[in-house]
């Protein structure tokens, strides 16, 4: 399982990670208030302001206190946005530059 650092040492399965979204829209706010909800949410930032909402691919979201830029970033760095079949943007085609 390759784990993704979503802070404070939070780690969550980086397979499993649907999309990475700002918590600031109407939607994605209504999102977590439903995910609290069911106890679907999983609040990650240890009391600091939420700054990224992860969905995973079970309905679960995590809260996290870094941006989604930063966990994009730490996707990019361990290899890990390659997709679920390894190669490029995660639909199953070539990304530009890649053979």
């Amino acid at each position: 399982m390759q784990a993704l650092s979503v802070g404070y040492e939070n780690v969550i399965a980086a397979k499993r990670i649907v999309a990475v979204v700002n918590p600031n829209s109407a939607p994605i706010k209504r999102m977590v208030k439903e995910a609290k909800e069911k106890n679907q949410a999983i609040d990650a930032t240890c009391g600091k302001p939420t700054r990224s909402v992860i969905v995973t691919d079970s309905g679960h979201v995590v809260l996290s206190s870094l941006c989604p830029k930063k966990i994009g970033l730490r996707m990019e760095v361990s290899g890990m946005n390659a997709g679920r079949n390894g190669h490029g943007n995660g639909n199953g085609r070539k990304s530009r530059g890649e053979e």
